[in-house]
């Protein structure tokens, strides 16, 4: 990974990466992380990978319905109280799904529920459009970047 991240440009010599077994600990590392004001910018990638302790515990094929939405709701009930008091930038990357048997409407959603939904400032859709070649090599991916939510800035400027 920090390779990847240095070519984007990121200081990996204050690069911090950890990786939690389940998504309490994580969700727990990121609140004391933001309450620290140590940091500046924190990426949670990806809340899809945010598994609660209870379905890493339990058997295989156990159903754990809404249990993620549940630990979303949960933590970033106590999280946007720690970001709004520090000075550090909390980013939650997440990944589509397809719905099953939507007829109308937009198939698609985002894991965890709707919690990060409503209690993000801004969400950005950001989907690749093609690559960026040169000659033959690919050194790039050309994307599209739709606001989908801001709460920071007035609309349309």
């Amino acid at each position: 990974i920090p390779v990847y991240a240095k070519k984007l440009g990121v200081n990996i010599d204050e690069l911090i990466v950890s990786q939690p077994d389940t998504g309490e600990q994580a969700l727990e590392i990121t609140d004391t992380l933001v309450r620290s004001n140590a940091i500046d910018v924190l990426v949670v990638d990806s809340v899809a990978a945010l598994v609660p302790r209870a379905e890493i515990e339990g058997e295989m094929g156990d159903s754990h319905v809404g249990l993620q939405a549940r630990l979303m709701s949960q933590s970033l009930r106590k999280l946007t109280g720690s970001i709004s008091r520090s000075r550090c930038m909390v980013i939650f990357i997440n990944q589509l799904r397809m719905k099953i048997g939507v007829m109308y409407g937009n198939p698609e959603t985002t894991t965890g529920g709707n919690a990060l939904k409503f209690y993000a400032s801004v969400r950005l859709d950001i989907r690749r459009t093609g690559q960026i070649k040169d000659r033959d090599e690919i050194i790039g991916n050309a994307t599209r970047v739709k606001v989908v939510k801001n709460k920071v800035a007035p609309p349309f400027k």
